[in-house]
């Protein structure tokens, strides 16, 4: 099914492009296969790119595939936000309006800011996540109606495209992983020039592997011939398309232009420059012809005929006859819904257009202006405020400019298109000083104004300030992801401010800086933040300040959670019910939940939250709804209630998926993988985790994600793997945010890889750079199982003569630290008693009472992991020597529990040691498999696995020469070749190893005699 596909060549015969044409099919029948497609094709102007289009529409609308074309529109320099997008999606709800009205069901507010027959657009708080809020819920859109039926989206001159729509088709480029859809998007080469804003698409784009790019080459010689064959109907002469030829040089275009100037008996006209053969023709058409091709050049890619009508001022019936010239003449062509005017290709408009004269240009953008302004219903509601902007700007007419540009801005904003509102708003700042003052005293910030609260003043009567343009710019910026622009109009504004002495407006720009100095990594945020708290002291409640607040309190749960932060957010509630600031109430009500948690109110904590997750979800609050399905189940997680947090994470999931919260989505993947970990459901934790990875549109979340899947595979032994990811969290964690939560989590894995690879030392480094930090309240959910990481690494090389040196200092610091360390549920009191128990092991101190307690505290627990480790020290500590019968059958019972756990989690490091355990004391646990010796696993002979004893004892070779009555150049040559076998550099590698496998039990390693 294919919609009206306007077709402008004159040449009836496809000429050519086989090659790119078979690409093409290609990308369709892999579509109709159910694998997404992306293209790009380019080439020159006029090489043919549109009529390539055209005849693959053509063939996919044979093939039963519905085709939706959607154009980049430009208005003077400006290109209206989404335009393609919004005509590609209009086209598809004409064809099938059943199917996209289901597809779209339950997300009209939102969708409709690029389908405004969707339905009202929802209003609402703008965050970070609001344009990939939209971006995500139109792939779906697309996904869903593609689900059943091949659907193409060609989408054509990108080079004209404004950032929102580039920023959009990346986003689809990126992330379309089902749905037979083809899209399809064209752009003009040759003006890509160093400086033009789609080459950095397009390099981005060429490193994804799912695009495939085609670029249009110019015809050949005989190609041509076949051209200009089909434009004459007739066979051309030799001699004929030889010039033809060598004056095009093979552009498809200007092929066209000479053999039809030829074919009228234009030969003698031609000049030297292909500009002036565009206007050839143009200059051939009657006086009042030409005078319409002009305006239309001027109004824009397309000119509605009512607009045009009233801008050229002509009589109806001269009006028309003048367009049937220029239609005649192939110079203009009717739109294909018959409703307008637009220029055969956009070469001649371009050239018709710069024949203008600059005073003539300015004198039509007014009369365009002027029109609209008379009648708005002249072109489209969607494109009206837009439009009129535009007219009046290259009208240079100030006074008139700059209510319709920031009309426009509104506009630009209700679509999440914040590119186009922040170069709208620089050109309203341009325009200001140029605005007379009784003009600008009738703006008012609540027309213009939405993020930017008042600042002690009545928005409705206050005239709006340069200061407010110079605000909603800012966060303009720092949400289109231009935020050097935004660090700059705000370090503007700051200096404005010096003189202004006006510490709201002040506080909150420092506010948005602090925002942006994160997102830029230049820093915490926190000196911004801070002089931004200092400014509002002691001032009235109001809108900025409950914000100021909401903001500090919601930083300092994340980097310092204490009684200062606690505080705040009670503040920041308190002012912002005052002040009626109902979504910054929402806000700071959802940290202050989670710091009465931290501070040991955890029943009041979790109902603060919950009641703000129903009541945000309720009335479509997403920020704060994403916060809250992110931080309820953490909260949940941090008192060991994992298996009520999972019900409401899987909520989560549906909730932000629905609506495109990706970094929310992201971030409630990764506390899934947590939660998931904790109860032993492994896979479907590193399912999580990769989730979490692939959906996060921020770093910080990816980083949790990698995080978890590391902690994942140190406890399945997969320790390069394990390297991996956590190099992987480094890189998105970054450095110049610390936040707690983050740092003791990589120091887990830090501290859990170095012990398992036999670095004790970096190890014990790791712990002490935390120790030297400390654990802020609220961090004890990371501070318990990192001390039980350290304590277990010491206590698992205690065999080792290197491991002495400093033992005594890290076990007391270990100790120390968890004297003060906070236990508020059960978990973390079990967590207690297992570092200590670990610390006994380490001093050769455990005993079965050690250990039996702690068993018996983790039956009780939701943990399978943990209870399988503490059920194999348990059985390690009975199975001493001269343990008792009954020992042995307890022991062997807790060993056949604990493989069991171990094989089905694939904890293949607990599932080895159990094994080892039960070999040493000739037990069989139920299915723990036997396995060969370790020793000679490793190719040892018996010789050698002697020399390993010793040489794990400290021994030099004359030492191990006197007790094994060989020569020490015998031993020698043992060691280089015990080395050799175990892959290692050096002796403490060596004994490093052997000791982590366990081949020798510590009473089997002798103790060095003095003397």
């Amino acid at each position: 099914m294919l919609w009206p596909v306007e077709t402008r060549s004159v040449c009836p015969v496809f000429v050519g492009r086989a090659d790119e044409l078979g690409v093409l099919h290609d990308a369709l029948a892999r579509a109709a296969a159910g694998e997404p497609q992306a293209l790009l094709l380019g080439g020159e102007a006029g090489v043919g790119k549109t009529r390539l289009v055209e005849e693959f529409a053509d063939a996919a609308s044979g093939r039963g595939a519905v085709v939706a074309l959607g154009g980049c529109v430009e208005i003077g320099a400006d290109g209206l936000p989404f335009a393609p997008f919004s005509t590609a999606l209009r086209a598809l709800l004409r064809a099938l309006p059943d199917e996209l009205a289901a597809a779209a069901a339950g997300q009209e507010e939102e969708l409709a800011r690029l389908l405004p027959e969707l339905g009202e657009t929802g209003a609402g708080r703008h965050d970070e996540e609001g344009m990939a809020r939209l971006f995500e819920l139109t792939a779906r859109l697309l996904e869903r109606v593609a689900a059943d039926r091949t659907v193409v989206v060609a989408l054509e001159d990108l080079h004209w495209a404004d950032a929102s729509t580039r920023h959009l088709l990346a986003y689809l480029f990126r992330t379309l992983r089902t749905g037979r859809l083809v899209v399809l998007a064209t752009y003009r080469a040759d003006d890509i020039h160093r400086r033009h804003p789609l080459r950095p698409l397009l390099a981005e784009l060429d490193r994804l592997r799912t695009v495939r790019r085609i670029e249009l080459s110019r015809f050949n010689r005989a190609e041509v011939g076949r051209q200009i064959a089909g434009i004459l109907a007739a066979e051309p002469e030799p001699a004929q398309v030889d010039e033809i030829f060598d004056r095009s040089d093979g552009n498809a275009f200007f092929v066209e232009e000479l053999a039809v100037a030829a074919h009228e008996g234009c030969r003698t006209r031609l000049t030297d420059t292909l500009r002036d053969l565009l206007l050839v023709r143009v200059e051939s058409l009657p006086e009042s012809a030409q005078r319409v091709a002009r305006i239309v050049a001027e109004g824009g890619s397309t000119v509605e005929y009512r607009l045009l009508a009233a801008v050229a001022g002509l009589a109806e019936d001269d009006l028309i006859e003048a367009l049937r010239s220029a239609v005649g003449a192939n110079i203009l062509l009717a739109t294909p819904a018959g409703d307008g005017y637009r220029f055969r290709h956009s070469l001649v408009r371009e050239a018709v257009a710069d024949d203008l004269l600059p005073g003539e240009r300015s004198r039509l953008n007014r009369r365009y202006a002027e029109a609209l302004e008379a009648d708005p219903t002249l072109v489209p509601a969607a494109e009206r405020t837009m439009r009129l902007a535009s007219y009046w700007y290259h009208a240079h007419d100030p006074a008139k400019a700059l209510p319709a540009v920031l009309d426009a801005s509104v506009t630009a904003r209700r679509r999440y298109a914040y590119s186009e509102q922040l170069r709208l708003l620089e050109r309203a700042m341009e325009l200001w000083d140029a605005v007379p003052e009784a003009v600008r005293t009738t703006l008012r910030p609540v027309d213009y104004t939405e993020v930017y609260p008042p600042c002690g003043c009545d928005p409705e009567t206050t005239p709006l300030r340069y200061l407010d343009l110079m605000a909603e710019a800012a966060v303009a910026g720092r949400l289109c992801g231009e935020r050097e622009r935004a660090l700059k109009i705000i370090k503007r504004a700051l200096h404005l401010l010096e003189e202004d002495g006006d510490p709201l407006r002040a506080a909150w720009f420092w506010c948005q800086r602090s925002r942006l100095v994160q997102a830029q990594s230049r820093g915490d945020g926190w000196k911004e933040l801070g002089t931004a708290q200092e400014l509002v002291r002691g001032l009235p409640p109001s809108e900025v300040h409950a914000e100021v607040l909401a903001n500090v309190a919601a930083w300092s749960m994340l980097h310092s959670p204490g009684p200062d932060a606690l505080a705040a957010a009670e503040q920041a509630v308190e002012y912002a019910r005052m002040v009626g600031a109902h979504e910054t109430e929402l806000h700071a009500r959802l940290t202050h939940g989670g710091l009465l948690i931290d501070a040991g109110a955890t029943e009041a904590g979790f109902a603060e939250m919950r009641a703000v997750k129903e009541q945000s979800v309720a009335e479509n609050i997403f920020f704060v709804a994403g916060r809250a399905y992110v931080n309820l189940p953490s909260g949940l997680e941090a008192v060991g209630r994992s298996r009520d947090s999972v019900p409401i994470l899987e909520e989560g999931i549906e909730y932000t998926r629905r609506f495109g919260l990706l970094d929310s989505e992201a971030w409630v993947w990764g506390n899934l993988s947590q939660s998931l970990y904790s109860l032993g459901r492994w896979d479907a934790a590193a399912d999580a985790a990769t989730n979490a990875l692939r959906r996060g549109h921020s770093t910080k979340p990816q980083g949790g994600g990698a995080v978890c899947l590391a902690q994942l595979a140190l406890d399945r032994g997969d320790l390069p793997e394990a390297a991996r990811q956590l190099a992987i969290a480094h890189e998105h964690f970054g450095t110049h945010d610390p936040m707690p939560q983050h740092d003791l989590l990589l120091a887990l894995v830090t501290i859990g890889l170095a012990a398992a690879e036999g670095r004790l030392a970096d190890a014990r480094t790791a712990l002490g750079h935390v120790l030297d930090t400390g654990f802020p309240p609220g961090t004890h959910r990371y501070g318990w199982p990192l001390l039980l990481a350290a304590a277990t690494a010491d206590a698992d090389a205690r065999a080792l003569p290197t491991a002495a040196h400093g033992r005594p200092e890290t076990l007391a610091r270990i100790l120390d630290t968890a004297k003060k360390l906070t236990t508020g549920a059960p978990v973390w009191l079990a967590h207690e008693q297992w570092v200590r128990a670990e610390l006994q092991r380490a001093d050769d101190t455990a005993t079965p009472d050690t250990w039996s307690p702690l068993v018996t505290a983790f039956e009780a627990l939701d943990r399978p992991h943990d209870l399988a480790r503490v059920r194999h020290r348990l059985a390690e500590a009975l199975l001493t020597d001269g343990a008792a019968p009954d020992d042995r059958d307890r022991a062997t019972e807790l060993l056949r529990l604990s493989v069991t756990v171990a094989e089905h989690l694939g904890a293949r490091p607990l599932a080895d040691a159990v094994t080892r355990l039960a070999q040493r004391a000739r037990l069989t646990p139920g299915r723990a498999r036997p396995t060969a010796d370790p020793v000679e696993s490793l190719g040892l002979t018996s010789r050698e696995r002697d020399v390993l004893r010793l040489v794990s004892a400290g021994r030099t070779n004359r030492q191990i020469a006197g007790e094994l009555f060989i020569s020490p150049k015998t031993a020698s040559v043992h060691v280089s070749n015990i080395l050799a076998k175990l892959g290692v550099s050096g002796r403490g590698e060596a004994a490093a190893l052997a000791h982590r496998l366990e081949l020798f039990p510590p009473g089997a390693i002798p103790a060095r005699t003095v003397g």
